[in-house]
C-alpha cells in the first residue's frame, strides 16, 4: 500500500493541477500492480533540498503511517539521490518517485529484446547516482585518514559494473539503431508513405491500430500497455496502401533517461510523412494531455511535421460541450471501438499524403 505526495504551487505552467496530476500518478501505480491508500499535498514556493517536503507534511505523512499502515512513499515529482535518501531514512519505508514507477511499468511492459534493453539502460542510468543509499549501512563501518571502509568500496565497485553494463547497453542499442536506419533507408528508396501514431498513453492508439490495419496488438486500459512499436500496411481509399506505426504513448513528466533510451524507437518518428495525434476526448484533462504530447514532439525536433488530430472515443461523449475548444483544421472525430469515423479518417490520410513528392504508394 502506498501514499502519493504532491508539491501544490498554484496551477501549473501547462494547465495541470497537483490534484489532476496526482491523480494520473494514482493511475500509474494502480498499472504497477499498487494501490494508493492516501495522499499528501505540500504547499510549497520551492521543494526542500533535503527531503522536499517541510516538516510539518513529515510529521502528518510519518502519522499516516500508524493510520494507513502503508509501506511505500511516492512523489509525483522526480526525487534528488538526497532526498530519496534522507527520506527513507526518516520514514523508514520505502520512498520512491514518478521516474521510478514509470521504468518499473516500462519493465512490466517490455516484450521484446529491444525494449529490454531500453528500459534496463534507462533504470541503470537512473539508479547510478542513486548507489550511495543503497550502502549506507556499510559506510558506517568505515572511517578515519588513510582507511576505506568496506561500504564506499562496495559503491566504488557497484558503480564500475554498472558504468560497464551501461556502456554494453549502449552498444547493443546502437546496433539496434543501425538496423532500424538501414532499414527506414531502404523503405525511403521505395517511397513507401509512413505514418505514425502518436498521443498520450492511454488514449487509445493501440484499438485503432487494430481497427484500421485488422492487427492484434496488445491492448488493455492501462497505462503504457504496449512499449514496442508495431507497423503494418494500411489500405486507405482507391486502392492505395501505405505502411502504418504505432508507438510508444507519451506522458506529462516523461523521465529524460526514458526519452534518451528510446531514441532509437521515436526514430522512427522522424521518418514519418505522417503523424496521427490521437487524444481521449472525453478525459477530463484532454487538452493538457494533448499539451505534453505537443511539447514532447517539438523537444523531439518534429513540431513542422504533417499531422492529423484524431479525437478518439466519440461513442463516450455525454454532449456537445466536450467538443468546445477542439474545432480546428485537420481534425477528425472517431471512435476506435465502433469503427465510427474510419473511414473519413482513412481519407483525409490520403488527401494528406497525395501531395507530398517522395511518397510512391504501395
Amino acid at each position: 500500500m502506498l501514499v502519493a505526495v504532491g508539491g501544490k504551487q498554484g496551477k501549473h505552467q501547462d494547465g495541470w493541477t497537483v490534484e489532476s496530476s496526482l491523480e494520473e500518478l494514482g493511475q500509474l501505480v494502480a498499472t504497477a500492480g499498487g494501490e494508493v491508500v492516501g495522499r499528501v499535498i505540500q504547499h510549497l514556493s520551492h521543494p526542500s533540498p533535503t527531503s522536499y517536503l517541510g516538516k510539518g507534511k513529515l510529521q502528518e505523512l510519518q502519522a499516516r503511517q500508524g493510520e494507513v499502515g502503508y509501506n511505500t512513499v511516492i512523489f509525483d515529482d522526480e526525487l534528488s539521490p538526497r532526498q530519496q535518501s534522507n527520506l527513507e531514512e526518516l520514514l523508514k519505508v520505502k520512498v520512491l518517485d514518478r521516474t521510478a514507477l514509470i521504468l518499473d511499468i516500462f519493465a512490466q511492459r517490455a516484450r521484446t529484446r529491444e525494449a529490454e534493453l531500453q528500459v534496463k539502460l534507462a533504470q541503470l542510468v537512473y539508479l547510478l547516482p542513486r548507489l550511495a543509499g543503497q550502502w549506507s549501512h556499510l559506510e558506517r563501518l568505515g572511517g578515519g585518514i588513510g582507511t576505506r571502509g568496506p561500504g564506499e568500496a562496495q559503491i566504488e565497485t557497484d558503480r564500475r559494473l554498472i558504468r560497464d553494463r551501461i556502456a554494453r547497453l549502449r552498444r547493443e542499442l546502437e546496433i539496434v539503431r543501425r538496423q532500424r536506419a538501414l532499414y527506414r533507408t531502404k523503405r525511403q528508396e521505395t517511397g513507401v508513405p509512413v505514418v505514425a501514431m502518436v498521443g498520450y498513453t492511454n488514449a487509445g492508439k493501440s484499438t485503432l491500430f487494430n481497427a484500421l490495419t485488422r492487427a492484434e496488438v496488445f491492448v488493455e486500459n492501462k497505462l503504457f500497455a504496449t512499449l514496442d512499436p508495431t507497423t503494418r500496411q494500411l489500405k486507405l481509399p482507391g486502392g492505395k496502401k501505405a505502411l502504418l506505426t504505432d508507438t510508444v504513448g507519451f506522458i506529462r513528466k516523461l523521465p529524460h533517461t526514458v526519452v534518451a533510451a528510446f531514441r532509437a524507437t521515436l526514430e522512427e518518428l522522424e521518418e514519418a510523412h505522417l503523424l496521427l495525434n490521437v487524444v481521449d476526448i472525453t478525459h477530463p484533462s484532454a487538452p493538457q494531455q494533448n499539451q505534453t504530447v505537443e511539447k514532447t514532439l517539438e523537444e523531439l525536433g518534429l513540431a513542422g511535421k504533417p499531422r492529423l488530430l484524431v479525437l478518439n472515443k466519440l461513442d463516450l461523449l455525454v454532449g456537445p460541450r466536450d467538443l468546445e475548444g477542439w474545432a480546428k483544421e485537420d481534425t477528425v472525430l472517431i471512435s476506435a471501438t465502433q469503427g465510427w469515423g474510419l473511414d473519413r479518417l482513412l481519407e483525409l490520410i490520403a488527401q494528406k499524403l497525395q501531395p507530398q513528392p517522395s511518397v510512391h504508394f504501395l
